[in-house]
């Protein structure tokens, strides 16, 4: 069966652009004699599918013997590589100081002494200057090598000074790494199990947090210090829903980027990943003003070099702009006009689909279906949560409760009666068994249940009952997720006044104005 997924050279062949095609066979063809060698060949034929079928290309390429494919493929992955690595040096930090350690190995072989010290001095600085400490150890180790073994004459006090260097730079990366660390486990709880469910797990994870927290973490002034505490301060916020905190740590996480300004270049993913934080942290407190704001900024953003040359860059910028751009219509009430998105995303999401991890996918289908249920479509509605729903559930827990609770709800609203009891049954286990079950989804549950009781006429007496049990959870802290992911109040507010979601919350936006 056609695999273009698990072969790593066909996916590199399809991440490059016109002109990196182009400058790959001008290497090849400049570095042999035989112009038509074997890899461009296989190139050439592994372009020209769509999706990678070794069978098919062995049988249109009879040149090429199925023993001997493993091998070429891997020649093939290296020097388009080689290829990429000549013309991507300049818009690199870390290529460049790669390059000049490559100069400063050179020279040292050949026994110039001096000059290798000129290129790591040089590379010191530049170093510094863009806070890449784990280079700086590199250097400092070279530099410490040579001295121990060559009488250089550099200057006086050589010996101190780069033991006090190093002993720094040590320190250094061991703050960073024990913060860094830090960031990434807190991000994987919630990429797991989603936000906490009740005061227990949140003060479990603030606990965790702080007793991992380095000493005077609070004082520390290096780029990537401050960087990784406030990721980790966004995350521990978001998991114990604390939207104020997130709000504020996500500032400060994106406020980094005017302080060290030269960091734009070196990590202009964390740049996007912040403002992606800072977007989301907007909607959650419903500063829908300032969330357009972020939004402008972030598109102009998206137009600048650094962010154009990068396909990395480009991918994630499009995830995290269109996330927050379907979030604005969410606030506006404006969800017909927010479909006009869906089919670029759906054609971005295709173009990307090698690059895209499942969790970005799958919260782009909630997004899209909440589009639909919100705008009245519940069919359409019901065609996304399917494919998440049928996702094997290995992430996101409470994104696979949320889409199963409101595909039971849009099944409701098509008056799908012969299937609600099973739905019913089936969604309460599942959210049961994931302990994903929150005071405001017992009641839904509660009320979806009597339902089928009812007359025509009690309906509406019996959501404005609902409708005033579940109000009282609003200020509750842990259950803000039933408000965040499904706007519970806005349906009910719906069906008591027979009208669209979308016109309820359009209504709450103009008064809010």
């Amino acid at each position: 069966m056609p695999n273009r997924s698990t072969d790593t050279t066909f996916q590199l062949i399809k991440s490059l652009e016109k002109s990196e095609k182009r400058n790959f066979k001008l290497y090849v063809k400049r570095n042999s004699a035989d112009s038509n060698l074997k890899i461009i060949q296989l190139f050439d034929a592994m372009d020209k599918m769509d999706l990678y079928d070794e069978a098919l290309l062995l049988r249109k390429n009879k040149e090429i013997a199925k023993q001997q494919l493993s091998n070429l493929k891997a020649h093939l992955y290296k020097s388009i590589l080689q290829s990429l690595r000549l013309i991507k040096q300049e818009d690199n930090i870390t290529i460049q100081l790669n390059e000049q350690m490559d100069f400063a190995r050179i020279l040292y072989n050949k026994g110039l002494y001096l000059q290798t010290l000129k290129v790591l001095d040089k590379m010191k600085e530049q170093a510094r200057q863009y806070e890449q400490i784990t280079y700086l150890q590199q250097i400092l180790f070279f530099e410490k090598k040579i001295e121990a073994l060559y009488i250089t004459r550099s200057m006086q006090d050589r010996a101190e000074q780069l033991a006090r260097e190093s002993e720094m730079v040590e320190q250094q990366l061991s703050t960073i790494s024990q913060l860094s660390n830090l960031s990434l486990q807190l991000y994987s709880w919630y990429i797991k199990n989603g936000v906490a469910r009740n005061e227990k797990e949140g003060n479990e994870v603030k606990q965790y947090f702080e007793s991992r927290l380095p000493a005077r973490a609070e004082k520390l002034n290096g780029f990537y210090e401050q960087l990784y505490l406030y990721q980790s301060q966004c995350w521990v916020s978001f998991i114990r829903q604390d939207y104020l905190l997130y709000y504020r740590y996500a500032q400060k996480w994106v406020d980094l980027y005017t302080k060290y300004p030269s960091m734009m270049e070196a990590e202009t993913a964390h740049y996007i990943k912040g403002m992606h934080n800072l977007m989301s942290a907007h909607f959650d407190v419903q500063q829908e003003k300032k969330l357009i704001e972020a939004i402008d900024q972030f598109e102009k953003f998206t137009h600048r070099k650094v962010v154009r040359q990068n396909d990395n860059y480009r991918i994630l910028c499009f995830m995290y702009l269109y996330l927050a751009k379907i979030n604005q219509h969410f606030l506006e009430g404006t969800f017909t006009k927010g479909l006009q998105l869906v089919s670029h995303i759906e054609e971005k999401l295709e173009e990307y689909e090698l690059f895209i991890d499942r969790h970005r996918v799958l919260t782009f289908y909630y997004k899209i279906a909440c589009l639909y249920f919100g705008s009245g479509d519940n069919e359409k509605a019901i065609e996304y949560l399917n494919k998440i729903i049928n996702w094997k559930v290995d992430l996101r827990t409470d994104l696979q409760c949320y889409a199963r609770l409101l595909h039971l709800i849009a099944h409701y609203e098509l008056g799908n009666f012969d299937l609600l009891e099973y739905l019913i049954k089936s969604v309460y286990r599942f959210m049961g068994n994931m302990k994903n079950l929150s005071a405001v989804e017992e009641e839904m549950f509660r009320f979806l249940r009597q339902s089928f009781k009812l007359s025509p006429t009690q309906f509406k007496p019996a959501f404005e009952k609902l409708l005033q049990r579940i109000k009282q959870f609003e200020g509750n802290r842990f259950e803000t997720r039933a408000f965040v992911y499904l706007d519970v109040i806005s349906w009910l507010e719906s069906k008591i006044e027979n009208i669209r979601v979308q016109d309820i919350i359009h209504e709450k936006y103009k008064r809010k104005k």
